[in-house]
């Protein structure tokens, strides 16, 4: 049989490495070489052996200073260790602190089940219209939501009534069992089945919550909407939720914003975008002109000659920032001259004569009537 490895060197930790250390090497080799991780892997299951070998050495003080003196014939009468000698009898404590989680609980590292929780989160949605979200708006919601039974008290007992401790945990709300594996005896612990953990039990259960002490309730809760939300953002409402468990605080309520669109005007983050219709005299020409803003109409001057899709920009007439509502986003104005469809035969007539100014062919028109076919064929022999 081949010579036992040094046991620092199966940590793969100095000798003088702390306790802290030897833990820290031991619960990533263990993890990596478990035999349920690594399913009919003899080299893994080996290793995981003489890691669990040596850590049960050199985690504990006493035999460490054997080890440190005597290496290996510390343990050769089977005082601990050595081939064929080493005890599992152990293994479930080591277990305890470190794999509790794999196991099922155990050790220091595992929840105390009658720790206060925090209760569970709710969800719902408002609806607004284009301006609430931009300048923020004070809204009330309905929700059905768990309130203390009012009866009991938020006991869970029956009038006159009190809760008693468990007597199958004994009011830990925790139960150890022991559990023979092919490393011997581990110790396990698991939430008491007879009270759920709550370490107590109730015989006769109020009326009104059925013992749960809670009864669900309709409330209304104003929220206060920011000014600059946007479309799908939340607000999240710390302590309006479902209440929690052994004194534990309530969790908390999510408001999901939906926003509806304007009717002219588009917003694109902190910006918002309008479309302004003008003549087209008032494109050759320019004018002063009324642009509509989420604060009400501003005047603007339109300079003579500005084209069709040339945008301005107005500072500051766009959405709070969510975080700071002091400073605003702009309003970008796009500029459409809009074409006349029904114009009376002096328009046409002016028109036909600026045109004229410019060399420019448009359509003739005889008594205020567009040509017949037969006058379109004529003339084309002309």
């Amino acid at each position: 049989m081949a010579d036992k490895r040094d046991y620092y060197e199966v940590l793969g930790v100095g000798k003088s490495a702390t306790d802290a250390d030897i833990k820290k090497a031991y619960r990533k080799l263990a993890k990596q070489y478990h035999p349920d991780m690594n399913p009919g892997d003899e080299s893994a299951e080996h290793k995981f052996k003489e890691a669990t070998e040596a850590y049960e050495v050199l985690s504990d003080s006493s035999k460490r200073s054997k080890y440190d003196q005597f290496g290996h014939a510390a343990f050769s009468n089977g005082g601990g260790g050595g081939a064929g000698g080493f005890d599992f009898s152990d293994v479930g404590d080591i277990f305890g602190d470190i794999f509790g989680d794999f196991f099922g609980g155990g050790g220091g590292r595992r929840r105390n089940a009658n720790a206060p929780t925090k209760g569970a989160s709710l969800k719902t949605s408002v609806t607004l219209n284009f301006k609430e979200a931009v300048f923020g708006v004070e809204k009330e919601i309905d929700m059905v939501i768990s309130e203390t039974c009012e009866e009991c008290s938020g006991t869970g007992a029956k009038k006159g009534t009190t809760p008693e401790t468990c007597p199958h945990c004994k009011g830990s709300g925790q139960v150890r069992y022991n559990q023979q594996t092919m490393f011997g005896n581990i110790t396990s612990v698991k939430t008491c089945n007879n009270c759920g953990g709550t370490g107590k039990v109730i015989k006769d259960k109020c009326t009104s919550c059925r013992g749960t002490g809670y009864v669900r309730k309709r409330k209304k809760i104003a929220v206060d909407i920011p000014a600059g939300i946007d479309n799908g953002q939340s607000i999240r409402l710390s302590g309006k939720g479902e209440p929690g468990t052994n004194g534990g605080p309530r969790g908390d309520l999510l408001v999901t914003v939906y926003v509806k669109p304007h009717e002219f005007f588009e917003r694109q983050g902190v910006d918002i975008y309008y479309t302004l219709p003008i003549s087209f005299a008032q494109a050759a020409l320019g004018a002063e002109l009324e642009v509509p803003t989420l604060d009400g109409n501003v005047k603007y001057e339109i300079k003579d000659g500005t084209q069709t899709h040339t945008r301005f920009r107005l500072k500051g007439k766009g959405v709070p920032h969510i975080r700071n509502s002091k400073i605003r986003g702009d309003q970008y104005v796009t500029v459409v001259v809009d074409v006349p469809k029904k114009l009376n035969e002096k328009q046409k007539e002016l028109l036909k004569e600026f045109s004229a100014t410019f060399g420019e062919q448009v359509k003739d028109f005889k008594d205020g009537k567009k040509k017949k076919w037969y006058d379109k064929v004529m003339d084309a022999f002309d």
